[in-house]
């Protein structure tokens, strides 16, 4: 089937009490391994891609592949970009198929924030593509920027009403308490913020920085009304100790097929064990009259 709007299987999950899991992807392997791994779970699923993996491997490239993986698999996929700054990589992005896109002002002051974000709404509305935008500053480091946790800012639940109204905005990236990249403490989510945001905000709410949160803590913050879970470390550990693993056993393989392979099983299985976390396992074949 084609690319979807997350709009249609998010709004799904919600009404079940379940989340979407959205993964980062940087390359082939990893396309397959998510589309693969959501496809055996039956599990609609966004695949995503930041900036630097646009420049790393071409926009072209990433949609080309991922338009692939939506034909060959019978779930619903989405293609989304992920803490993007820049309107004209949006607009870059959508035209080449895209069907959902974070613009993330969240760097800049309030309303400059939402001046951005109401603009990439009315571009990206006016063709049918979802839009995510972030309110709060969550720490860690996201491809090249790096923001230190003590700079890290949560969200202000009546900030968030304010700034959902004002942008009309689909989903809302909400910062309690994650960081993006490897954690260097164990994280603890402010759940009572959470449910502020939820009371006041009736956009899909997400969770980026998920990576390394324990899974009773990722199932309270759905419980909570998180209806989208970013993962992307927890896949590039995997795949990197996977090839490590190779190369320790033969140092001198150069067959990229006999360690990329492996790779891609690691990432596989962390894919499956995710949706099956997130509780979206199953849900596609729910979703079989709103394709």
């Amino acid at each position: 089937m084609s690319l979807v709007n997350p709009l249609m299987f998010i709004a799904k999950a919600q009404e079940k009490g379940a989340a979407i899991a959205a993964f980062n992807v940087h390359n082939l392997e990893t396309i397959q391994a998510v589309a693969e791994g959501a496809a055996e779970e039956r599990a609609p699923v966004i695949i995503q891609t930041t900036p630097g993996t646009l420049k790393h491997a071409g926009v072209e490239y990433i949609a080309a592949c991922v338009k692939v993986a939506s034909e060959k698999h019978d779930i619903p996929i989405a293609l989304h970009v992920d803490h993007c700054p820049s309107y004209n990589t949006i607009v870059q992005c959508i035209r080449n198929g895209y069907t959902s896109v974070m613009i993330d002002g969240s760097m800049l002051p309030y309303e400059e924030n939402v001046a951005l974000v109401k603009k990439v709404v009315e571009l990206a509305h006016s063709v049918g593509i979802a839009v995510e935008a972030e309110l709060g500053r969550i720490g860690g480091t996201e491809d090249d920027i790096t923001l230190d946790e003590r700079e890290a800012t949560f969200t202000v639940p009546e900030e968030a009403r304010d700034f959902v109204e004002a942008t009309g905005v689909d989903t809302l990236a909400v910062a309690i308490g994650t960081a993006h990249g490897v954690y260097k403490w164990e994280p603890k989510l402010d759940f009572k913020r959470l449910a502020e945001i939820r009371e006041l905000v009736d956009v899909p709410l997400v969770l980026h920085g998920a990576s390394g949160v324990d899974d009773e803590s990722i199932k309270k913050a759905i419980t909570g009304g998180i209806c989208k879970i970013n993962i992307a470390t927890e896949l590039k550990i995997p795949m990197a100790e996977a090839i490590q693993e190779v190369f320790r056993a033969k140092p001198d393989e150069n067959d990229p097929r006999k360690y990329m392979g492996p790779a891609k099983e690691a990432v596989k299985e962390v894919v499956r064990k995710k949706i099956r976390l997130c509780g979206c396992n199953g849900l596609a074949d729910e979703l079989e009259g709103l394709r």
